[in-house]
């Protein structure tokens, strides 16, 4: 495993994250058809990604001399940018579907402009939290990535 304990944190967040858009899409009343399960897939693929960019900006910082706790407060505030810029920019693309489309086109654009929220939330406040408990149980000196 390449990320250890910090990928169990990843699988955790993404599978919460799934929740939250399905909670979602039920609070609203919306059908799940084939597009919007499309569009839950696409998020999948893009908050694993997120993710990714978190922890190997984690290694990076560790890499260059910081701390373990040092490297992880730098990792997540490094890639927010990152992120936060694709993360905008597929909302952007979302909201021109919606616009522009019609039936499934608007499911799927519905259905992914949620999981572009839910995953901005996850990667940065859900998998954050879950990354400061493990941190504040485990009290890690050097990380393994």
């Amino acid at each position: 495993m390449t990320y250890g304990v910090l990928g169990w944190i990843a699988n955790i967040a993404v599978i919460v994250n799934v929740i939250l858009i399905f909670s979602i899409v039920t609070i609203l009343g919306a059908t799940l058809s084939l597009p919007g399960i499309a569009g839950v897939i696409i998020t999948v693929g893009t908050a694993v990604d997120s993710n990714v960019l978190i922890y190997e900006r984690i290694r990076e910082e560790y890499r260059a001399g910081r701390s373990a706790i040092a490297s992880i407060d730098a990792g997540f505030h490094k890639a927010l940018g990152t992120i936060l810029d694709a993360n905008v920019t597929t909302l952007i693309a979302a909201l021109v579907l919606f616009y522009m489309g019609s039936g499934p086109i608007r499911g799927f654009a519905v259905t992914h402009a949620i999981g572009v929220a839910t995953t901005m939330f996850t990667a940065f406040t859900f998998t954050r939290l879950l990354v400061a408990m493990w941190v504040r149980w485990r009290r890690p000196t050097k990380i393994t990535l």
